[in-house]
């Protein structure tokens, strides 16, 4: 494993269209530095004075919920003696992502003043008058029932469907759950068929429960994957023990192609011309829930292993780990938690590609999103600042190089464009793509997972379900 991040001098803004480069500038450069960016990568590294060391979490420090070990049993009793709540799957990835400190400086579950100002302005106002980026509820749901039980009490205890204890709210605050609302402002619709409205919003109670979290120890999940389930205080360490001054991010829910590769080893190419000795790569799977028809965390995490091992990327300079949060679809609005919670790991740049955190229309035969609305959204987000944003350049097969490499816009006859949607289909009908767009061990993982749902001896064929 490897990987690690740094600050850099200052918030960025997108570079005029004429730049070589498809970096941010840092707004807070002298002018006599903004000639010299301009100037391409050597007079960057002869005028920039790089700063090593992490950048901070947001509010200052890791804001980390789980119970010390030694103040573990005492708390698994008392939870006994108070209201429960039952968790769901997704409840429960949204207590490790607080527990962890992704969302610092979030303390639990958001109150209501906290939840209006994430639905209202994508951000929270902290005490000292500094606003950190929040786009993305992360509230947990009540009924009627559980609102009765809980009655006076000033703490809850939430446990899992085994009524296994995990966690204590504390200083609790329950609110209206205006669903409606929540979902126009996140999605941007409330069209049915939204894949996270339907799981977690639609049928949930009609309450919202705050406070402060106690978490009892840490949640693991015991699928195998626990190793590469890394907090932000462990990447920041990993990061630190490999000497990294930069880290840059990049999230993904797909299986990683040659095109992805390609832009992410350009990536550390650029930055070591900006005068960066050690750029590292934390290549970032979602791993909390996704849609019924994205490829299954186990799966991608198998395929990026190849990747790793087929030496399609360095493994000196890349740090594989699982980024817990579950997935909503939503866009600009939910990039925007993305590119936050790598900061609290310690990440300085993010990668971000073409409709991000996008989806089709529930309802038409169109994008929900407009495709370059999040790297716009993402560059001019309150709090997010300090984060260099780096857009894709647009990767595609060359036929004259039987390979990825990026678009050439004067001979756009020489490129296929390959959607997710044609590679699962070719997967699907054990078809090989064209020679260089995947990894031989990667393609051979995706072929075997769509293998694994093709009829059993009873005809029948196993269903996808959202995970």
């Amino acid at each position: 494993m490897a990987s690690l991040f740094l600050k850099t001098p200052g918030p960025s803004q997108s570079l005029p269209k004429t730049h070589k480069t498809h970096f941010v500038l840092p707004q807070n450069l002298p002018l006599s530095w903004r000639s010299k960016y301009r100037a391409g990568p050597p007079a960057v590294a002869a005028a920039v004075r790089i700063r090593c060391g992490l950048i901070d979490p947001d509010g200052g420090k890791l804001v980390e919920l789980i119970v010390e070990e030694p103040q573990r049993d005492l708390k698994r009793r008392q939870a006994l003696s108070l209201p429960q709540i039952k968790l769901s799957k997704i409840d429960i990835q949204w207590v490790h992502v607080l527990s962890e400190g992704w969302a610092s400086p979030l303390k639990g579950f958001m109150r209501e003043s906290e939840f209006l100002q994430t639905l209202h302005f994508n951000s929270l106002r902290l005490g000292d008058g500094s606003v950190v980026n929040m786009s993305v509820p992360i509230v947990l749901t009540i009924d009627d029932s559980n609102k009765n039980n809980i009655r006076d009490s000033s703490s809850v205890a939430l446990v899992d469907d085994k009524d296994n204890p995990i966690a204590i709210l504390n200083d609790i605050e329950i609110y209206k759950h205006n669903k409606e609302e929540r979902t126009a402002r996140t999605w941007g619709t409330t069209a049915p068929g939204l894949p996270y409205a339907e799981q977690a919003i639609t049928h949930a109670g009609n309450w919202l429960i705050g406070g402060d979290l106690e978490v009892i120890e840490p949640i693991k999940y015991h699928d195998g994957l626990d190793r590469f389930r890394l907090s932000p205080a462990e990447l920041r360490d990993e990061f630190t023990r490999r000497n990294a001054d930069a880290v840059f991010a990049f999230q993904l829910r797909n299986p990683v192609h040659n095109g992805h590769a390609l832009l992410m080893t350009d990536t550390r190419r650029r930055l070591l011309e900006m005068g960066y000795k050690n750029p590292v790569l934390l290549l970032h799977p979602l791993g909390g829930y996704t849609k019924a028809d994205d490829v299954p965390l186990e799966w991608r995490m198998k395929q990026h292993e190849m990747v790793l091992e087929d030496g399609v990327l360095d493994p000196e300079t890349t740090v594989v780990s699982i980024f817990p949060s579950p997935m909503h679809y939503a866009g600009p609005t939910e990039v925007q938690w993305h590119a936050k919670a790598r900061i609290n790991a310690g990440a300085n740049f993010y990668i971000v590609g073409r409709d991000p955190a996008g989806m089709g229309h529930p309802l038409e035969k169109r994008d929900l999103y407009d495709a370059d609305h999040g790297k716009k959204v993402l560059s001019m987000a309150p709090g997010l600042e300090r984060l260099n944003i780096l857009p894709f350049k647009v990767a595609a097969y060359d036929k004259t190089q039987n390979g990825m490499t990026f678009f050439d816009p004067s001979r756009p006859q020489d490129f296929l464009f390959i959607s997710g949607t044609k590679m699962r289909a070719l997967a699907k009908n054990k078809e090989n793509p064209p020679d260089g767009f995947m990894c031989l061990g990667g393609w051979k993982v995706l072929v075997d997972y769509y293998d694994s749902l093709t009829p059993s001896e009873n005809g029948r064929v196993p269903e996808p379900v959202p995970v």
